[in-house]
């Protein structure tokens, strides 16, 4: 095994510091209004997540910071990163993703050094860029010379495994349910992958309306286990 996919199994730990496990992008409000309550409707729930907003958003990001980054055309990524910023219509989940996404990037810097997360390091601390997961993930796999289609997967991955893990806590399931939920996802994440691959730059940013508002109303709630 090598050390560029050591690293990259690194960077998918759920116990990787990045603060994604105080995240619950809006989920939390489904399990207060009980209409997420135990394995069955959280796994429905998710697969909605993956198919349209993880799919459209952060991993078409990821798909095409992996690609500008590639061919040297930083202000691709830049673009990219404005444009996650402001796909993300819920200020908590906006400020939650941006902490998320300067943490790793900050991380990733520590560990693995390497000339474009410095660059986009430099840009968020001129506040020309707000920092993002996806963007942060794909320049680190870049960096470690993982492959693209790898890079994108392990995203899709890391992204997932972390809501299962919140999801444990926070209807609660139970830990076996949530390495199924994990091994029933494998599959799913396949067929993402391939979407992601195959999509169209004018697809990104798609999104559930019903998530994204749910994501606004966390910030009503009045007793949550979550940021966001």
């Amino acid at each position: 095994m090598t050390n560029s996919l050591l690293s990259l199994i690194q960077l998918c730990d759920s116990n990787f510091p990045s603060g994604a496990f105080s995240h619950s992008f809006g989920f939390e409000t489904y399990i207060q209004r009980n209409q997420i309550y135990n394995t069955e409707t959280f796994q429905e729930a998710l697969r909605t997540y993956l198919d349209v907003q993880l799919t459209y958003t952060d991993g078409l990001a990821c798909r095409l910071a992996y690609e500008y980054a590639a061919h040297d055309q930083f202000n691709e990524i830049m673009r990219v990163d404005h444009e996650l910023y402001a796909l993300a219509l819920s200020k908590e989940t906006r400020e939650g993703t941006r902490r998320v996404g300067q943490r790793m990037l900050k991380l990733c810097l520590e560990l693995f050094q390497g000339s474009y997360l410095e660059k986009y390091m430099s840009e968020v601390k001129a506040k020309k860029a707000y920092g993002h997961p996806a963007v942060v993930f794909a320049l680190a796999s870049l960096q470690l010379n993982i492959t693209k289609e790898d890079a994108i997967l392990s995203h899709l991955y890391a992204s997932i495994s972390s809501l299962i893990q919140n999801a444990v806590r926070g209807i609660p399931i139970g830990q076996t349910d949530g390495q199924k939920t994990l091994v029933l996802f494998q599959p799913l994440l396949q067929h993402a992958l391939q979407h992601i691959l195959q999509a169209d730059q004018e697809e990104f940013g798609a999104v559930t309306p019903g998530l994204e508002i749910a994501q606004m109303q966390h910030e009503q709630l009045h007793v949550r286990l979550f940021m966001s």
